[in-house]
């Protein structure tokens, strides 16, 4: 069951396309959903690029071979 069927009912979206519609005319409706796609692209092209620069910016991690214990005789 999608989440949004537990916060609105059906009704209540069929009322939301309805006054879309009579706000903004059928025929602006794909220009607004081609004009939202592109900026959920671009905020998620944005995020990409943050997330890769930040691994950049980390440093190097340390090598994973464990060290020897001066006191430890038993490896040579």
């Amino acid at each position: 069951m999608p989440i949004t069927a537990n916060i609105m009912p059906s009704q209540d979206w069929l009322i939301i396309i309805l006054v879309i519609v009579v706000l903004f005319g059928v025929k602006k409706l794909p220009e607004i959903g081609k004009s939202m796609a592109e900026g959920i692209h671009e905020f998620k092209k944005a995020a990409r690029k943050a997330r890769l620069d930040e691994d950049e910016d980390e440093p190097a991690k340390p090598d994973a071979t464990p060290k020897q214990d001066p006191g430890d005789l038993t490896r040579n």
